[in-house]
This record gives structure tokens, C-alpha cells and sequence, in this order.
């Protein structure tokens, strides 16, 4: 099974990652990096630029790129907190994900999480349409309220991601981030049936 662009989860399971200094981390995490590039953002990053130029009015793929983003903030959330899946907590991992990360936490408070996760995580995923009045657009702030309706520039939104995936595989490089090494663990050798 290919957990990631030529790598399979033999090659996983075969990793030395017991010492903290191991060569092994690296391949680790270059791995894991692989993993979400080609997987998610790079495919995201593709329909942004696809509508550069683009007029505003008709751009179209907002709602897969938060969708796709979506995912992706479960995941993050799953590998930080060691969950080996979100079966039961992908309300919670999802909102503490926006309410903690440095690229998030200043726009979201807990209230508004839940609103998003709900209207928008929710609303795309499993209903294909944005709950209540709320909208998907690619310019302006990274979120804003206008009444009882969220307004999230998607284009902003996933920079943002991308800038928190980057903090994240530096924590992980760090050899004492124990904890944090040992929940990515879990999570990457769940994935990989280890």
C-alpha cells in the first residue's frame, strides 16, 4: 500500500524512529510531506492558480478547495493530537485546530469554529452547499460575519493551511517535541497498519 509518492508502508514499518536522532525522522517526515503536497495542497494550489485571472464572478472552485482544506485541517488536527482517526471527535479536533494554531487563532473563536466546522466543513462535505447564509469567496479578509453568515476568502484560507503544515514539520524536526513525535507516530503507523 502507497502511503505516499513512492514510498509504501512497508518502507514505513521499516523505519528506525525509536532515537530521537535517527536519520529515519527525516525520511519520516519528508515522507509525510510528500504525503499531503501531492495529495492536497498541490492539487489545491492548482485550481487557485487556474483562476487567477479569472473575473471574481466567475470563479467556481472555491467550494473544492475548502473542501479539500477541510480534510486536511482534520488530519493535521488528528497527526497533532495522536487520534487514529476522528471517529467521535471531529467536531472538537477540528475546532481546536482554528481556535490554537497561530495562523487561525486570532480569527476564531470558539463559537465561530463550531459555526464553521458546521456550516462549512460540514455544509461542503456531506451536503455539497455551504450551510446557512453564509459564502465562499477569493478576495478580502480570512474570515469575516456579516449578521449571522461567514464570509471565508478561500484563497487566504489555504495559505494560511499551508503555513501551518510548514510550522507543523518543523515542530516535528525538532527531536525534543517528544509528544508531538510520538502522536504523529500513531497516526502514520495507524495509516500504514503498522
Amino acid at each position: 500500500m502507497q502511503i505516499a509518492p513512492n514510498f509504501d508502508a512497508a518502507q514505513w514499518k521499516a523505519l528506525q524512529l525509536d532515537d530521537a536522532a535517527s536519520h529515519d525522522w527525516d525520511i519520516a517526515i519528508s515522507t509525510f510531506d510528500s504525503r499531503i503536497h501531492e495529495r492536497y495542497i498541490n492539487p489545491v494550489d492548482f485550481l487557485v492558480a487556474a483562476e487567477t485571472d479569472t473575473p471574481l464572478i466567475e470563479r467556481r472552485f472555491g467550494f473544492t478547495i475548502l473542501a479539500i482544506d477541510c480534510l486536511l485541517i482534520e488530519t493535521f488536527g488528528a497527526f497533532i493530537e495522536g487520534h487514529e482517526d476522528t471517529d467521535g471527535c471531529s467536531k472538537a479536533t477540528f475546532c481546536k485546530f482554528l481556535t490554537a494554531r497561530p495562523q487561525f487563532s486570532n480569527h476564531f473563536s470558539e463559537p465561530l469554529a463550531k459555526q464553521f466546522y458546521k456550516e462549512f466543513r460540514c455544509g461542503v462535505l456531506h451536503q455539497a452547499e455551504v450551510g446557512g447564509s453564509s459564502k465562499v469567496w477569493s478576495v478580502g479578509p480570512l474570515v469575516q460575519t456579516v449578521g449571522d453568515a461567514i464570509i471565508v476568502n478561500r484563497n487566504e484560507f489555504h495559505e494560511r493551511l499551508k503555513i501551518e503544515f510548514t510550522a507543523y514539520l518543523q515542530e516535528l524536526r525538532n527531536h525534543t517535541n517528544t509528544v508531538l513525535r510520538d502522536n504523529f507516530r500513531k497516526k502514520m503507523n495507524f495509516i500504514a497498519r503498522a
